[in-house]
């Protein structure tokens, strides 16, 4: 049996100046409905990323359960929530747009509704090869978002799209940063071109020439959301015409922008060995383990070659439903398999409304 394990990709973080306002966006527009926790606690984990200075934050975390990653939206409390000071163009330093994926079968018509509904549409589709299409648009707080097709779910239900699917994250040297994503597990290529790309030219900075590749997982996928959470992948992206900057230069972690990208793990110890002989040390670590609401992880961060902060979370204990006590201990748990089914069918009855944000202010 390995050591450690590197299931694949839990959540995508993303810093708001009003929790409330993008969380209803997510809701309404792809299904982020069920909350896993949602809770006001101090950042102490945070201080290397944060002026050494232990910030308040809400933090919410949130996903679809037709299938795909979760989100968590962080809002800063104790200080004033900062936007970059310059335009962010594709291919700058970090986590650039998120990545949605959309059942092959209602690609169509999801892209038809979300761009009637949504002022930040930019276009699409954009055919990449054979069942592989695109489109762009933008969220309330100017981040940007990609659709593509994906044919992994994990159940129906009342949305058009699944949840988080991966990122757009930008690099100065592609090859280099391929080998830090493989240890993590995306070795798998599934699509990898240089040039210039009609979908890209919708974004800041898009009509220049790129390196691009979009990273999967060899399957079988294992671990105890993977059967939820799907395939997911990571598309990363290197500028060929233009020097990049990094998109939180000059600012803190919980700013507004995609802050982290997280992912499930099962055995730090000998996976903090692994990644310090590859050159990534931790640079933080929650140690003894970290209280969410009645969630216990163990969580560390570590930095890719460009200094993009990645997030390796081992969930001890999570709740099913946490206003009936009902939790599962996953510490013991196989690292082969899969969460019960049944977890996430009880799930269900934890989706919120739109009077969520009135009964639940923090």
């Amino acid at each position: 049996m390995k050591s450690y394990y590197v299931h694949g990709l839990q959540h995508l973080g993303l810093g708001t100046p009003n929790l409330e306002t993008t969380w209803k966006w997510y809701k309404d527009h792809f299904g982020l409905d069920i909350p896993m926790f949602d809770s006001v606690a101090e950042a102490e984990l945070m201080r290397p990323y944060t002026n050494n200075k232990t910030v308040n934050k809400r933090a919410a975390m949130v996903y679809n359960i037709q299938g795909g990653a979760a989100m968590e939206i962080i809002e800063l409390r104790s200080e004033k929530t900062m936007p970059p000071s310059f335009e962010v163009q594709l291919g700058d330093l970090g986590i650039f747009a998120a990545k949605m994926k959309v059942p092959m079968v209602n690609f169509d018509t999801a892209i038809t509704e979300l761009e009637r509904s949504n002022e930040g549409w930019l276009g699409g589709p954009y055919e990449l090869k054979d069942n592989l299409r695109v489109a762009v648009l933008q969220d309330p707080n100017g981040l940007y978002v990609q659709l593509h097709q994906g044919d992994s779910f994990y159940s129906k239900g009342p949305h058009k799209t699944g949840g988080i699917s991966g990122c757009i994250i930008g690099c100065t040297d592609i090859e280099k940063t391929k080998k830090f994503y493989h240890l993590l597990g995306y070795s798998e290529v599934l699509f990898e071109a240089e040039g210039k790309f009609e979908d890209y030219a919708m974004m800041p900075g898009g009509k220049g020439e790129f390196k691009r590749c979009i990273l999967g997982q060899k399957k079988p996928v294992t671990g105890g959301f993977s059967e939820a959470f799907g395939d997911t992948q990571i598309e990363l992206v290197q500028a060929l015409t233009r020097t990049p900057k990094k998109i939180y230069q000059n600012r803190i972690w919980g700013d507004t922008g995609f802050v982290h990208l997280g992912f499930d793990v099962k055995g730090m110890p000998k996976l903090e060995v692994a990644l310090t002989a590859m050159g990534h040390p931790f640079t933080c670590d929650s140690s003894n383990g970290l209280h969410m609401g009645k969630t216990r992880v163990h969580c560390t961060y570590v930095e890719d070659p460009d200094g993009t902060l990645i997030e390796l979370i081992e969930v001890y204990k999570i709740p099913i439903i946490e206003k009936w006590g009902i939790f599962i201990n996953i510490e013991k748990r196989s690292p082969y398999k899969p969460l019960p089914k049944m977890m996430f069918r009880l799930a269900r009855f934890t989706r919120i409304k739109d009077d969520y944000w009135e009964k639940n202010s923090k």
